[in-house]
């Protein structure tokens, strides 16, 4: 079954409102309070959708309440059942310090299509084609770039690859600079780096490297949207995080996880900007109202864009 039109502007809505709420604590240095304006917002409208939704990535575990917790159930009970991942403030440091790339981020699918991700790191590469064997995770870097480049039929120095400018990136970024990549090393914001391969004109060709398990599951709900690639591989290096991946029915520790297992059937994927970044601007403030850019996507339709929405302030 496909998801009814009707909920891409309601999750339209729920980003949209949670970007809102954050606004006021920009450049203002209290993550914590621009995050939990965020949640808030969040779950106080996702309670007003007709939906028996469930919260399957979240901002923690039900003993870390008020954050949107996995596990949680959202919604008035009445309507279809939905898997809803989210993060109302991707970028917490990025809002509290006024710097580019806050979003305000939701995704649902069906029940029972969308990975409930553990809370660990993941190892993860993405990029246009959706054809495989281009790129793996069990490729070297080099074989993934060089691969790359012929499907291309292009030079690895006119490549651009995205990645996290982290310590545990090092050989990653001197091997990449070595074949004369072309790097755009980002602060924080793994899934924006991941969106950046989908459209042509945010010239990224290969995401990769190791972020947030959630924010891979994410980034994947927009990807399969567009036909991408997107492999990720959960890094479970302590006996905690093992255990909190048994009782989600996770059991093998180096499996590669395509695209179709962590999004399969219909799904909304809706990113609100905060401040504004590569993949949409920030709120802006204009005539006594608010502009708002919000990334939105509708498999079933096929619906990819970026829709603008303008709020009055009372």
């Amino acid at each position: 079954m496909a998801i009814d039109k009707k909920y891409i502007s309601l999750f339209q809505d729920i980003s949209v409102k949670a970007a809102l709420a954050s606004y006021p604590l920009i450049g203002k240095k209290d993550k914590i309070a621009a995050d939990q304006a965020a949640v808030d917002s969040m779950r106080k409208n996702l309670n007003k959708i007709n939906m028996n939704g469930q919260i399957v990535i979240g901002e923690g575990e039900l003993d870390e309440a008020p954050m949107l917790y996995i596990g949680e159930k959202l919604g008035t009970g009445k309507g279809p059942e939905f898997d809803i991942a989210v993060d109302p403030l991707e970028g917490t440091n990025f809002a509290a310090n006024n710097l580019p790339g806050a979003l305000s981020v939701i995704a649902v699918a069906e029940k029972s299509n969308l990975f409930n991700a553990p809370e660990t790191y993941m190892d993860k590469i993405a990029i246009s084609s959706s054809q495989k064997d281009i790129v793996d995770l069990n490729f070297t870097t080099k074989k993934n770039i060089e691969n790359l480049a012929d499907f291309k039929n292009t030079n690895p120095k006119n490549l651009t690859a995205c990645l996290l400018d982290r310590p545990r990136h090092r050989k990653k970024i001197d091997e990449l600079k070595s074949m004369g990549v072309k790097l755009k090393l980002i602060s924080d914001g793994d899934i924006t780096g991941a969106l950046l391969v989908a459209k042509p004109e945010f010239n990224v060709d290969i995401f990769l490297g190791i972020g947030g398990g959630p924010e891979g599951v994410l980034a994947a709900s927009a990807l399969d949207v567009f036909e991408c690639f997107f492999q990720g591989k959960f890094i479970f290096d302590n006996d905690k995080d093992k255990m909190r991946a048994n009782q989600m029915g996770i059991y093998n520790y180096e499996k590669k996880y395509e695209l179709n297992e962590i999004i399969s059937g219909d799904s909304i994927f809706c990113a609100t900007g905060i401040t504004s970044g590569d993949l949409v601007d920030g709120i802006k403030f204009e005539n006594n109202s608010l502009t708002v850019e919000t990334f939105i996507t509708h498999k079933s339709s096929d619906f990819k864009k970026i829709l603008k929405s303008n709020h009055k302030i009372r």
